[in-house]
């Protein structure tokens, strides 16, 4: 009787799934601290929405996600609140996680025929997450309607993204600096072969201008103006012409609203503590390199990927103290999306690239 009522729950999976396959979309998903970016399997990127929510913690209702809810971050009364369900790139609001899953699940479906949308989904996860955070990401993309949900490194999509020779007995240098984690990795025959995730990256350079300004200036920002000044006049390396904007805020003297000027040359002074760090981590990653991988990664150089490899002036510093060639790579922000869909789109032969987790579905 037992060995019946499996063959039937199996018989019964194969049917939903042959399905569910046909009316769902494939989707590679870059599951970001700051950003979450979808990719549609024959459509491209199709969303690309912070990875934020807003809830009323009265009802427990989510009232806004996304673009729409990182509009009330700082701006909401005590009841209603804007947070981000990841933090340094891993799930840490589980519930929350799913429901903006589920939102962007049934944002890439809302024009199909589905009624009820069982996608096959590939999500990027920082490299060195343990087995509990993996198995969050599963269970919440699991939870949140996936038929089959796979996961991958980010620095092995972001290389993808880049279209690199991943899967070729040469060497591949990437540093993708995101909002919660940044990755440096070195990867050859479409494995990682030396690797860091430091949670120090673009949400840290922000707390770092919001220091500065407090201990230079006696100024309290917000975090959206932190990252406005960040993007307007922030740089790792001297600038030929000198940068500056006005910024408002609250003066912790007296307690009224100010206006103090800021230059480049005091936001590269906030940010040196973060910047030392990654570029240090890229240091220790090239000394963990054998000799004949790093040949090649000289011959090709760095690639430059996410948010914070935008930081002007971030390449040169990074090609002096190493002494190599680095690039920023084409649009640098949907790297590892980009290398999801590409997996996707070839899943049968790039199967080796992907995390292998005890929750990993067959192909169909």
């Amino acid at each position: 009787m037992k060995r019946i009522i499996n063959n039937v729950s199996k018989i019964s999976k194969k049917i939903s799934g042959k399905i569910f396959g046909n009316l769902s979309k494939d989707i590679g998903i870059d599951l970001g601290t700051a950003n979450t970016l979808v990719y549609v399997s024959g459509s491209g990127i199709v969303i690309n929405e912070p990875s934020v929510v807003a809830m009323n913690n009265r009802t427990g209702q989510i009232l806004a996600i996304g673009k729409s809810a990182k509009r009330m971050v700082g701006k909401t009364p005590a009841h209603i609140v804007a947070t981000r369900p990841l933090v340094d790139g891993v799930v840490s609001d589980f519930e929350v996680t799913e429901q903006m899953l589920k939102y962007f699940f049934d944002q890439v479906h809302k024009d199909s025929f589905s009624l009820l949308p069982r996608p096959r989904v590939l999500i990027g996860i920082p490299s060195g997450v343990t087995e509990v955070e993996k198995r969050a990401v599963i269970d919440a993309a699991i939870s949140a309607g996936a038929r089959e949900a796979y996961l991958i490194d980010e620095p092995m999509a972001a290389s993808i993204g880049a279209r690199l020779p991943v899967t070729d007995a040469s060497g591949n240098m990437i540093v993708d600096i995101g909002g919660g984690t940044s990755e440096i990795a070195v990867i050859s025959l479409g494995g990682v072969v030396a690797a860091r995730s430091l949670r120090v990256a673009g949400d840290e350079m922000n707390e770092d201008i919001i220091r500065y300004m407090r201990d230079e200036f006696n100024l309290l920002i917000g975090e959206r103006t932190s990252e406005e000044i960040k993007i307007t006049v922030g740089s790792a390396y001297p600038q030929k012409t000198q940068l500056k904007m006005k910024v408002r805020g609250r003066d912790l003297v007296t307690g009224l609203p100010s206006e103090v000027t800021v230059t480049d040359d005091h936001i590269r002074d906030a940010l040196s503590r973060s910047v030392r760090i990654i570029v240090n981590t890229i240091k220790t990653i090239i000394e963990e390199t054998p000799p004949e991988l790093l040949a090649d990664v000289m011959q090709r150089g760095i690639i430059l990927a996410g948010g914070g490899g935008l930081t002007r002036g971030l390449d040169k510093l990074i090609a002096n103290e190493t002494k190599m060639p680095v690039m920023k790579m084409e649009d640098p922000l949907t790297a590892v999306v980009r290398g999801t869909g590409i997996v996707l789109e070839d899943l049968d032969n790039l199967r080796e690239v992907l995390i292998e987790t005890d929750q990993m579905a067959p192909l169909r």
